[in-house]
């Protein structure tokens, strides 16, 4: 491995960053972090036509959300700056004129009206066409292999609209490596002459690509395996332009939870989930489409999800800080198939990492709601209850639901629970409590457990036949966390007041 390992994450700003692209800029910077190395983003924007203009700075705040920092980019140690492809135009016709120079590539002038004619002939006699060998230099296509030297320039000097492609080698077979889908041979007489270069100035993404990774020093090229078939031509741009070659790693797809097929925004819309990692609003139409931010994940949670669709570090283990991810990467773990996103597994791992999230730092991301509600407690005796009630949430926003019974006195309560504890007598056992209850001093969740089981044993009565109904007057419903600890949280005063509603409700 080369110790100047340089990667690339490449987008293009025309839409807001679906998590295959997370992905992809996840497994660059793993790699890059795990040998020292170096994480680029570079903004592809030569396609104007679909450029969006706050897709950007959507991009960068996703990174930035997802703890994927990039070591160089736009405005950030821009050592072989810049970084968005629209400000470097400059540069790829001198290189595209090296092409020319070297007889790698040629003008070509046919209009969009001569290549449909082309394309429907070839149709009618049941042959598909393809710009290459076999019809580039038969006469019926107008560019620089048939033309004359003075017929090209009188051409580019009128005005007339052109493009330069990439002259494929005849008759050749072509050998390449890929990382994780090992070799691949290709017949170059298969390969059309793609576009490089166009007459408004403007590169396409091929030639742009190649020459930016060779400026900015690129070891290795980690992108989706939608890039696979583009494999050849960037490894014949290489050898034309006598270049050393960086390695290539083709990821797989992200797949629908169900069926075949790329996860698309539409899955996440019929589904319910996110496919990206923070909201967007389209800036055109106002439509907002959700986040995994906003959708009360965490970020860490997210990455751990993320890194496990299409890699796998051949344990059992599964919850993985981003130092570990940096640690085990490797290609070599990497899958060729691709994976299915599983909505049920991305919860899974969201509720993993809701059990070791500090208990502060959830307090403070559940204050807001109890602000919004009215409620003014103690930030302490918040964090208590978050405590106490973390491990059955996923989300924060599932708080409320679980502990709503903290902070307001019970108004209904739960019918299968009722039947089930609220037997006869059991209101009279209530209301024994109460002065047990209002006798206590030291109102500690340990000793008011204890002073109570007590007084059970003294009047022996079993214990079921008190807790379950005190837990339905304290909660409404039998589920939740230690009872003594909510008996201490809500206080000696609303403990009593609870009981009383209660009797009065049930038995009304």
């Amino acid at each position: 491995m080369k110790s100047n390992v340089r990667v690339r994450f490449a987008p293009s700003p025309t839409g807001p960053l679906h998590i295959g692209g997370v992905r992809t800029a996840l497994y660059n910077y793993l790699f890059a972090k795990k040998h020292n190395g170096t994480f680029i983003l570079r903004i592809e924007d030569t396609d104007q036509t679909r450029y969006v203009p706050n897709a950007e700075q959507y991009i960068i705040d996703a990174l930035k959300w997802c703890n994927i920092p990039f070591d160089e980019g736009p405005n950030t140690n821009e050592k072989f700056g810049p970084y968005r492809q629209s400000e470097r135009k400059e540069i790829y016709k001198k290189y595209a004129d090296i092409l020319l120079e070297k007889g790698h590539a040629y003008y070509a002038f046919d209009t969009p009206e001569e290549l449909t004619a082309q394309r429907d002939f070839n149709a009618s006699k049941g042959k598909m066409f393809i710009y290459n060998w076999q019809n580039r230099e038969d006469g019926k296509l107008v560019n620089s292999l048939v033309l004359s030297e003075e017929e090209v320039q009188k051409k580019i000097n009128a005005g007339d609209k052109y493009v330069i492609r990439f002259k494929n080698p005849q008759s050749e077979i072509l050998y390449m490596e890929d990382e994780i889908r090992g070799r691949i041979t290709i017949k170059t007489n298969t390969l059309d002459d793609k576009v490089l270069f166009k007459s408004d100035g403007m590169p396409t993404y091929h030639l742009a690509n190649i020459v930016d990774d060779h400026l900015m020093e690129i070891t290795h090229v980690i992108r989706g395996e939608e890039w696979l078939p583009s494999m050849p031509l960037h490894v014949l741009l290489y050898k034309a332009f006598d270049w050393e070659i960086p390695k290539f790693a083709h990821l797989p797809l992200i797949l629908k939870p169900v069926g075949r097929g790329k996860l698309s925004k539409r899955d996440g819309d019929k589904l319910g989930f996110p496919v990206f990692p923070l909201a967007y609003t389209n800036e055109e139409t106002g439509e907002v489409s959700r986040g995994f931010k906003e959708d009360g994940y965490f970020a860490d949670a997210f990455i751990n999800m993320l890194a496990f669709l299409g890699w796998n570090p051949g344990t059992t283990e599964e919850i993985f800080t981003i130092d570990r991810l940096i640690e085990k990467f490797d290609f070599e773990r990497v899958n060729k198939a691709g994976a299915k996103f599983d909505l049920d597994k991305t919860k899974w791992f969201q509720q993993q990492y809701m059990q070791t999230k500090d208990d502060e730092k959830l307090t403070d991301l559940f204050m807001p709601t109890l602000e919004k509600k009215g409620i003014n407690m103690d930030k302490k005796d918040v964090q208590k209850i978050v405590a106490s009630i973390k491990e059955r949430a996923v989300f924060v926003d599932e708080f409320w639901e679980l502990a709503s019974y903290f902070f307001e006195t019970p108004q209904e309560y739960d019918a299968k629970a009722v039947k089930k504890s609220w037997k006869e007598g059991t209101s009279d056992l209530m209301k024994e409590l109460i002065p047990v209850v209002s006798n206590i001093e030291d109102f500690s969740s340990k000793n008011t457990e204890k002073e109570i089981k007590e007084w059970l044993s003294e009047k022996e009565i079993g214990y079921s036949k008190v807790m379950q109904p005190l837990r339905l007057c304290l909660a409404g419903k039998l589920a939740g966390p230690h009872l003594f600890d909510i008996i201490y949280l809500v206080g000696k005063e609303e403990t009593i007041k609870r009981i009383h509603n209660a009797i009065e409700k049930i038995e009304s």
